[in-house]
């Protein structure tokens, strides 16, 4: 994430929104936050997660670099 983009303009995604976009449980979502794997701000009991985060992590996968 870009230090110098305005927070109002970063969108962040639930953990079921997170799942959604890459196809996975949200368990899986959850093992990645806890991991420190994927970015996330807590908010209370829930997590939000930056949406560029979630397309970095996609990018950098072992999936796109072997695939």
């Amino acid at each position: 994430m870009s230090a110098d983009r305005p927070l109002s303009e970063v969108k962040f995604l639930t953990v079921a929104e997170v799942a959604a976009v890459m196809r996975v449980s949200k368990m899986t979502v959850y093992r990645l936050l806890h991991s420190g794997e994927l970015p996330a701000v807590r908010v209370g009991r829930s997590f939000r997660v930056p949406e560029r985060a979630v397309h970095d992590y996609l990018r950098t996968s072992d999936y796109y670099r072997t695939g």
